[in-house]
């Protein structure tokens, strides 16, 4: 579908996007020329994963309809915010392959321009200042089946809570003796429009300015005349901000704010395994059971950046669950399918064993060494190839070998031949084991005529096993990383209880693994597939030149370990 100035990718046959459809309607009425939306975050900590989803809808949405879309920091909490989150949000958006180009703003910004509104709304009797307590706040509001009181201070003349707010601007008052309250209604069904606070006293150091204002305006107020100031058309948000919007159209038309935004709602990501509350995931960080913010087991966009997802396969991801008007839950796997997509087509296969086990070809020349060539990618040649040795021992996985294997295991066995990858077909005959009947070694004899893994006479294999030679093999440091927490839905927990119950000890598995030489030199950063294994990153903070340390990004499906997983049960 495309409109004249605008191109808009149809979704008939895609995923939901109710959005769209909106700004459609919108288009097609005359309501609006141009989309200008907006990612709001708070910095008081790091992006995760739901926010992506809003990420990719607002900049895609600007993107495709030639509209624009701003980076804007709501910034009105100095207690809990940083120049650190702030740095890390830019960072997270630019490597989600997004840029707001000269349309990043904060809040801050607008400061002296929401006090004077703040004045405005006092002088048209719409806001008022109130000394109550805010345990005598509460207790004014009501309930959700009882109306609440008006405060004994609902009433003050316009002159006295102007006296009032400048004296709380000028740092006259103590935190908590008083609070700016919109004068709306205390009985209202919507608890939010029961008198809702406008501005608090806060005497915090601000990160931008600094200690030029002691109030600062909560987030309902600054939001949405933000959004005004700025020229949003399109302000959208998530379904526990739906009550909010009837303040957020309060302000706006009580201040006559014109042309206006108008707010939407859409359901928030709910990923399995997973939560995606900040205040939840900081104090993972605090209370150290994960390592930091950038733990690859976090949701957290720096934690899946240094897992090796990458950014092609979250924006994937976003736009195959779709933007809904109503909660509900992503499996983890499909996440998981868009990473394996993109790796599997631009990660380079070379060879590690994570579970080693030693075999030795009893017939292979002791001191030889060959070279043979592997291509980086079965179908991409443009990947280029590299020459990895062969000696007479190496390992393989030990789950590739079984003393008495069933029919349907297709590796190597005692008596059965199987084929090295690019090398020779090896045949077991017989195995050493220690005093506790571990299997040390494997031994094997080889076809010298099946050179690079192909038989002249034309006798087939059913298995083909990944190696590594042994005098050739690097020792390297890999971290098995699973879900961090066991349960699907993480935040459900039973009275009394508390979501760390749900961690999952196996979150983190560190090994020493074998890989080919090729690796030594693998740079922070560099995603592959280990084959047969699954796709790894090389660790973007603990990696040293020379000693990589190779983060599991995400597993291959393995048809084995399913048929083996269900005779078990």
């Amino acid at each position: 579908m495309t409109k004249q100035g605008h191109d808009t990718p149809s979704t008939d046959n895609g995923p939901s996007n109710f959005i769209r459809d909106i700004i459609d309607k919108d288009f097609a009425s005359g309501k609006h020329d141009s989309v200008v939306t907006r990612f709001p975050p708070e910095p008081n900590g790091y992006l995760h994963i739901g926010h992506a989803k809003s990420i990719c809808l607002n900049f895609g949405l600007a993107r495709d309809y030639k509209g624009r879309c701003h980076l804007r920091f709501d910034d009105t909490n100095p207690a809990k915010e940083e120049t650190e989150y702030v740095d890390s949000i830019r960072n997270d958006v630019r490597w989600l392959g997004f840029d707001w180009g000269e349309n990043m703003f904060f809040a801050s910004d607008y400061f002296a321009k929401l006090h004077d509104y703040a004045v405005q709304l006092i002088k048209m009797g719409k806001a008022y200042v109130d000394s109550l307590s805010p345990e005598e706040i509460r207790e004014y509001r009501g309930t959700l089946t009882s109306p609440g009181k008006n405060s004994p201070y609902r009433d003050r003349s316009i002159e006295e809570n102007l006296t009032l707010f400048e004296g709380m601007k000028k740092g006259e008052f103590d935190e908590g003796t008083h609070i700016l309250r919109a004068k709306i209604d205390m009985a209202s069904p919507n608890v939010i429009m029961r008198d809702p606070a406008l501005y608090r006293i806060k005497k915090v150091h601000h990160h931008r300015t600094g200690d030029d204002w002691c109030i600062y305006p909560m987030y309902d107020f600054a939001h949405c005349l933000s959004d005004g100031i700025e020229g949003v058309t399109h302000s959208i948000c998530t379904l526990e901000f739906e009550n909010n919007r009837e303040l957020y159209d309060w302000v706006l038309d009580t201040l006559g704010i014109s042309p206006r935004p108008h707010q939407y709602e859409m359901a928030r990501l709910n990923l399995s395994h997973t939560i995606v509350s900040k205040r939840k995931l900081l104090r993972l960080v605090q209370e150290k059971k994960v390592t930091g913010w950038d733990d690859p087991r976090m949701p957290t966009l720096s934690g899946i950046r240094r897992r090796g997802y990458p950014p092609e396969a979250i924006r994937m991801f976003c736009d195959r669950i779709g933007v809904a008007r109503s909660d509900n839950w992503v499996e983890f796997g499909q996440l998981e399918a868009c990473v394996r997509e993109c790796l599997n087509a631009s990660s380079p296969r070379v060879m590690g064993v994570v579970n080693p086990v030693k075999v030795v070809i009893t017939n292979y020349p002791e001191d030889q060494t060959e070279e043979f060539t592997f291509p980086y990618s079965p179908e991409d040649d443009s990947m280029g190839s590299r020459q990895v040795p062969f000696s007479r021992e190496f390992y393989i996985e030990r789950e590739d070998f079984m003393e008495n294997p069933p029919k349907k295991f297709f590796r190597l066995g005692i008596g059965r031949e199987v084929r090295l990858r690019y090398a020779y077909y090896v045949t077991c005959t017989d195995v050493v084991k220690d005093d506790n009947g571990e299997i040390m070694e494997i031994h094997c004899t080889y076809d010298p005529e099946t050179r690079g893994g192909w038989s002249k006479d034309g006798r087939k294999v059913k298995g083909t096993l990944h190696w590594v030679s042994a005098k050739h093999a690097l020792d390297v440091e890999v971290r098995l990383y699973d879900h961090l927490f066991a349960t699907d839905k993480p935040e459900a927990v039973e009275e009394g209880g508390d979501f760390f119950d749900n961690l999952n000890p196996e979150s983190l598995k560190v090994i020493t693994a074998k890989v080919e030489p090729s690796l030594a030199d693998a740079e922070p950063g560099m995603r592959v597939q280990f084959e047969r294994i699954g796709y790894f990153c090389v660790d973007s903070k603990d990696s040293l030149p020379g000693k990589p340390i190779f983060n599991r990004t995400a597993t291959l499906k393995d048809s084995w370990a399913k048929l083996q997983k269900k005779t078990e049960n």
